[in-house]
Parts: C-alpha cells; structure tokens; sequence
C-alpha cells in the first residue's frame, strides 16, 4: 500500500462506510413504495379498462336504439353473453364494440383488450378476469 504524499486527496475507509450506509437506508424506504405503487397502478388500469367497456355499451346500445341484446345462439346460460377480450365478437350478438358492422364505428380503440368481459341481455358488463 502506498503512503499518500502531502497534499493528496481521497477518501478515508470510514467516510466510504457511511456512504454506503446511507444508500442502504435509502433503498430501503424506496423499494417497498415503488412495489406498491406499481400494484395500484395495475388495479386502476384494470378498473379504468372496466369503465371504458361499460361506456362502451352504452354507447353502443344507444346508437343502435336498443333496450337489451336479442337472445341467441350465442349466449351463455340465458342471462350472460359468453366472456371474451376480442371485442369484434363483444358483446357477440349482431353488434359488437370494435368494427361494429350495424354503424360502421368502433366505440373501442383496439381489437382486444387485458380483461375478459361478459355482457348480459340488458347490456350490463362484468369484468370476469383482470389480465392485469
């Protein structure tokens, strides 16, 4: 080991010791509040993605006069129209949210979407997996 000479700058042992204390203590308080907030971002996306498909079907239902979905093949148990996240086939009656044939309009932005969705006779949505 060398013995700085007169004038010579550096750090001491200690003062790097400090330092690293200090960053251990930082990272500490700062990793467990970013793992929170990216949960609840995830959960607000999910909730948001869930209002756009109601808005959705409103939108949808009201620029085609309609009070509920005719019954069909496709439903599901007779109340809910069978869940999807490809929305050319949401709400899968003879309308659907994506290149919506009825008006030529699509009431969402993309074809498909996180979240999985039913839709009952009366238009109601609900959200049967997040993706998120």
């Amino acid at each position: 080991m060398r013995i700085p000479e007169r004038g010579e700058k550096g750090f001491t042992l200690i003062e790097l010791l400090i330092v690293v204390a200090i960053l251990g203590v930082l990272a500490a308080v700062v990793i467990p509040n970013v793992g929170r907030f990216i949960g609840r971002g995830k959960t607000e996306a999910a909730a948001t993605e869930f209002t756009n498909m109601q808005s959705a079907v409103i939108s949808m239902m009201t620029d085609n006069g309609l009070a509920t979905f005719t019954a069909n093949a496709t439903l599901h148990d007779g109340t809910n129209l069978l869940a999807t996240s490809n929305m050319a086939d949401f709400p899968q009656t003879e309308y659907s949210l994506y290149n919506n044939k009825q008006n030529n309009s699509n009431y969402v932005t993309s074809n498909t979407t996180k979240g999985t969705y039913t839709v009952d006779v009366k238009g109601t949505v609900t959200q049967v997996t997040t993706g998120y």
